[in-house]
């Protein structure tokens, strides 16, 4: 039975001063494990569904610290290929109030970095998939890994695994030239595609003006019509569209769209004070794709990974350690009272 899901990308250690230090004030630092790709495939065991991580990581104990950390949710990491010179790294700089977190990468040269296709069996990965999912981060690390991951989308499409693709453009990664291009040949192949009204007007070029917040009722029209002109370029079954909103780097507006062949669909808004904004859009991805794969559609489906990814602004770290149950009773209206 196909019911596992393949994330494939960078793993990746986080830095970040104990507290709320900024690095100037840095004297020790916390140390955990995260990148986007392995976040979802963490997400989506916590909550009870079985995922496979896929990447390339160095023959170090380092590097055996990660996989263990990723192994002991449950993750599955049979495909985890060895060899290169390093682990990449990443360091957070977390705000408070009216300062917003900044984030550095020192990932240039990693294993995963410097990765080639022969390092990744896809025909073999995706034995047992129902659903491959990658993001915009991992082909901007090099030539060699865009068409990595072009290869694989053509091999999940070839195999009747569905593509779900998270756009996260990092500018600081590569130009929006050079992502466009890459983007947009990935974007042919896939199924399920998450993405913000920013990625939509950068990467996809389709600029339709908001009137005021992402969250506000009155921007409804203008999403709805980004969406549709998103889906008529692509080949998408479904888009999912995060609305987000930052009074200050404590206090975030969150809110869902999903767009499918049945028109639009509308979370609930959260208002939520928050313990750690990294990793909010890998909740989001994973929480949608635990809705399809328990068979969720339209509003439900949403509802639920909008829930999910509101819990995650709770959690310290990358990952989003939340229950299938405590997302379903977020998602069904449930509050934050103690529970006995």
């Amino acid at each position: 039975m196909k019911d596992k899901v393949v994330t494939f990308g960078e793993l990746l250690m986080r830095l970040s001063p104990l507290g709320h230090k900024r690095f100037l004030q840095a004297e020790e630092f916390d140390v955990i494990y995260g990148g986007a790709e392995a976040n979802v495939a963490i997400a989506l065991c916590v909550a009870g569904f079985k995922s496979t991580y896929v990447t390339k990581l160095p023959q170090t104990e380092i590097a055996e610290a990660g996989i263990n950390f990723v192994r002991s949710f449950g993750v599955d990491t049979e495909f985890i290929s060895r060899g290169g010179p390093r682990l990449g790294l990443y360091y957070i700089d977390r705000g408070a109030s009216l300062r917003g977190s900044k984030v550095t990468y020192d990932r240039v040269g990693s294993s995963f970095a410097l990765a080639k296709k022969t390092d990744f069996d896809w025909e073999k990965i995706f034995a047992d998939a129902k659903i491959f999912h990658l993001t915009g981060i991992t082909p901007a690390l090099s030539d060699d890994m865009a068409q990595i991951c072009i290869e694989a989308c053509k091999e999940a499409k070839k195999l009747g695994v569905t593509v779900s693709f998270d756009v996260n453009y990092r500018a600081s990664l590569w130009p929006i030239e050079k992502a466009r291009k890459t983007l947009t040949e990935i974007s042919k192949y896939v199924d399920v595609c998450f993405a913000n009204e920013e990625e939509i007007r950068e990467v996809y070029d389709i600029n339709i003006p908001l009137r005021g917040k992402a969250t506000d009722l009155q921007n409804h029209e203008a999403y709805e019509k980004m969406v549709k002109l998103l889906m008529q370029k692509f080949p998408f079954a479904m888009t999912a569209v995060t609305l987000l909103d930052s009074p200050s780097s404590s206090n975030h507006i969150w809110g869902g769209l999903l767009y499918d062949n049945k028109g639009a669909h509308y979370s609930r808004v959260y208002n939520i004070e928050t313990i750690d904004r990294v990793g909010v859009g890998d909740a989001f991805s994973a929480g949608l794709i635990g809705a399809i794969l328990k068979g969720y559609t339209g509003s439900k489906a949403i509802e639920y990974g909008t829930a999910a990814a509101a819990l995650k602004f709770t959690v310290e770290g990358d990952c989003n350690l939340v229950s299938d149950k405590e997302i379903e009773a977020l998602s069904s209206g449930g509050n934050a009272e103690i529970k006995r």
